[in-house]
């Protein structure tokens, strides 16, 4: 079993980055992997269909993406306006930085799901070119992973947190709110630094963008329901090895090892590996080591997912700024939990 998960696990991790066919259907290629992952492990069942179809967080998410996706798609006209009015009194650099801090901060009252679809919305709105764009949506993703967490309603991962502890609704804000906010505002100065001009670029497009049909969010939505449904067995067809190896190690071990959120669900790795009986840092451990490698690949966040998505943004794409950046903040926040 352990040799037959490793071999998935591999595939992963090679496959998106080598095989164009691969990226181009990443959906169907992970969903494919899900169910190969829960076969090898001996978790395969008509019952985990029940019951991953039953998570109404997978409904939520692929009615959220379709609603707002026509919703803004209707609206186009008034927000690209009321976007030009700001940029016209506000440098666009300024505009950047408080939209990767505003949305990060938000995401834990208003949901990572939605901070993901109006960050998406609003930064194909932006006169930047396309290079730009996805520097953009990349940080503001991880900021955005980063403070869904502070609330038990922010993303399943804290809503997981919270119920295994059995504590209150600002239990997490203590716990790794002097981590997390910080890191949210250094992520809206990188941002910041992202964008060449202090003005509006004036340079054209990478590409022209084709106007959305609603056939197109039709399709998209479904897509976004079959990677999350993905995502699902990967979590629960990796977890018996989870369970076997991961927890065991010590907590700066594991902090690296749950690089692993890179490909796979957060939540379900959460699920395994906090218990009550830890302690104040093994949680901080955990947590940070699963928050901030989920921004480095498509696959490790809801959000990743979503932009990805909408701005057409290939594994390679992300992968290129996700994982330097992913681990030089997992190598600060080391640091400041470990060694100071």
């Amino acid at each position: 079993m352990t040799a037959g998960l490793l071999i998935v696990l591999a595939i992963v991790l090679i496959l998106p980055f080598s095989l164009k066919i691969v990226e181009q259907n990443l959906e169907v290629f992970l969903f494919i992997m899900g169910i190969s992952a829960v076969i090898i492990s001996g978790t395969f069942s008509s019952k985990l269909f029940e019951e991953i179809l039953q998570n109404r967080f997978l409904y939520f998410i692929t009615i959220a993406v379709f609603v707002s996706s026509i919703l803004f798609r209707l609206l186009k006209n008034v927000i690209r306006s009321f976007i030009n009015k700001i940029l016209v009194l506000m440098p666009l650099k300024i505009f950047v930085m408080l939209l990767i801090i505003v949305l990060g901060l938000a995401s834990s009252v208003i949901t990572a799901i939605i901070a993901a679809l109006i960050l998406v919305e609003i930064i194909n709105l932006l006169p930047v070119n396309r290079g730009e764009r996805i520097h953009i949506d990349i940080i503001a993703c991880f900021a955005i992973g980063l403070g869904a967490v502070l609330t038990p309603v922010g993303e399943p991962l804290s809503t997981v947190v919270v119920t295994k502890m059995n504590t209150d609704f600002m239990y997490l804000i203590r716990e790794v709110g002097i981590y997390i906010i910080p890191g949210i505002i250094i992520l809206g100065l990188v941002g910041f630094f992202y964008i060449r001009n202090g003005s509006i670029n004036t340079d054209l497009p990478d590409e022209i963008e084709e106007e959305e049909t609603y056939k197109d969010s039709f399709i998209r939505t479904g897509k976004i329901f079959l990677f999350v449904l993905a995502l699902e067995l990967l979590g629960t067809g990796f977890k018996p090895l989870v369970d076997m190896y991961v927890i065991q190690l010590k907590s700066w071990l594991l902090y690296w090892i749950n690089m692993i959120s890179a490909i796979l669900d957060n939540a379900t790795l959460t699920a395994a590996e906090v218990s009550n009986k830890m302690s104040s840092l093994q949680i901080q451990a955990v947590l940070m080591g699963l928050l901030v490698s989920g921004g480095m690949l498509i696959p490790g966040n809801i959000p990743n997912i979503i932009s990805a998505g909408k701005l057409r943004i290939k594994s390679k794409e992300w992968a290129r700024l996700g994982v330097p950046l992913g681990l030089g903040i997992m190598s600060v926040y080391f640091g400041i939990i470990f060694l100071i």
